[in-house]
């Protein structure tokens, strides 16, 4: 639990910095940030009109972490029939793409990757201590 504890608390400090919070007291109003960020995109959106984009996500994790974060900010992400599973599809003004929900996804999913993997490692040496990968990324 206290793992997982660390990993929220993680996320939610990037969260917040990507909210444009920087102090203790802003984290206290972050639901009003997530408003703002919404009102971001819905200007953006009369602005700059939505384009349809598609984005491959190399793993499960990732692909549900970039659709939670789409959903939070109220888009509405899809798969057309045939496509594979990596594959994400999204309307979206491409200023708020570029500006708040990509790099957010980033950070985030760089986070995730991070703790999966110390996860994982942890878990396969305390298994498999005599195994080791080389430089090559071969079981030695």
């Amino acid at each position: 639990m206290a793992v997982e504890d660390d990993l929220l608390a993680r996320l939610r400090k990037i969260e917040v910095l990507m909210a444009g919070a920087g102090t203790v007291g802003e984290r206290e109003a972050a639901g009003a940030a997530l408003e703002r960020v919404k009102a971001r995109l819905a200007e953006q959106a009369r602005r700059d009109p939505p384009v349809e984009l598609q984005f491959s996500m190399p793993d499960a994790w990732s692909r549900q972490l970039f659709v939670a974060l789409c959903r939070r900010y109220g888009l509405k992400p899809f798969r057309y029939p045939r496509q594979k599973r990596t594959t994400v599809m999204l309307r979206v003004p491409r200023g708020f793409n570029d500006t708040v929900l990509w790099p957010e996804f980033v950070e985030l999913d760089r986070a995730l990757a991070a703790h999966l993997g110390s996860g994982h490692e942890s878990a396969l040496s305390v298994r498999y201590p005599e195994r080791t990968m080389n430089s090559l990324g071969r079981l030695e």
